[in-house]
């Protein structure tokens, strides 16, 4: 499938859709403490899309049982929310949402504190959103996709840690998942010429310790496969002639 191009009515839509998306996040963020269930936390985000007449995208796609991933500590991304699992002090909790608006998806995600964590934890947390930003120096057009996957991955590596290569980041739009596919670490060609009007998801998922992950036998969550800490940091981008411009970037949750 080719890379689609955005029309400026789409950009807006989009940017909307990331709005709502953002402000949903915020109150997630509010909602994290020790105590609660990551039920609970994916019950608030649905019921605060839908409040804004949207529709929560990760629901029942390809069978997703629920709307916001939430994956703690060891888990990397699509943990099911679920009653039993109470967050605790020191855990550190991943929320992947998206959601659709008059027809165009946003998609983001942030790992949180659950009260007092580890300075391990927190540069972990930390750093994966610096290389987020370091990919993004790279995110203009006449720069090539790949120039993307190698700034971030050559910045979580400098650390020492562990860069997950078989989940990546995509494109965007009409559809939750499009074309391009966005790895977070080198590649051994440069990719398709960046343009403007593309609109990607690009998200590390950086790991304490192996960049080794495996699945559980939900058949959805991902863990590490030395079960040490994950972090995941995203954000809706669109590309233009300038600097890109962060849509799902919010002052409310950074």
């Amino acid at each position: 499938m080719a890379v689609t191009i955005k029309s400026q009515r789409e950009i807006e839509l989009m940017r909307e859709s990331c709005k709502i998306l953002a402000d949903v996040f915020s109150e997630m963020e509010k909602a994290v403490h020790p105590g609660v269930s990551t039920l609970d936390i994916n019950n608030l985000g649905e019921k605060l899309i839908r409040a804004h007449g949207c529709i929560p995208n990760f629901l029942n796609y390809n069978g997703y049982p629920a709307s916001i991933c939430v994956s703690v500590n060891d888990e990397v991304v699509h943990g099911i929310p679920h009653k039993d699992h109470i967050l605790h002090e020191g855990d550190i909790v991943s929320l992947d949402a998206g959601l659709i608006y008059k027809g165009y998806h946003s998609d983001m995600a942030r790992t949180f504190p659950v009260g007092q964590v580890s300075e391990e934890a927190r540069l972990l947390m930390e750093r994966t959103k610096g290389s987020f930003f370091a990919g993004i120096e790279m995110a203009k057009a006449g720069n090539h996709l790949y120039d993307i996957s190698r700034a971030i991955g050559d910045y979580a590596e400098s650390f020492g840690y562990g860069v997950v290569r078989e989940l990546c980041g995509h494109g965007i739009g009409t559809s939750l998942h499009e074309s391009p596919e966005i790895p977070n670490f080198q590649m051994r060609r440069r990719g398709p010429k960046l343009k403007a009007g593309m609109t990607l998801a690009i998200e590390p998922m950086v790991n304490l310790g192996t960049e080794r992950i495996r699945w559980m036998s939900d058949n959805w969550t991902v863990v590490t496969a030395d079960r040490k800490e994950s972090a995941h940091y995203e954000n809706t981008v669109l590309i233009t002639e300038g600097e890109p411009k962060l849509l799902s970037l919010s002052e409310k949750v950074l």
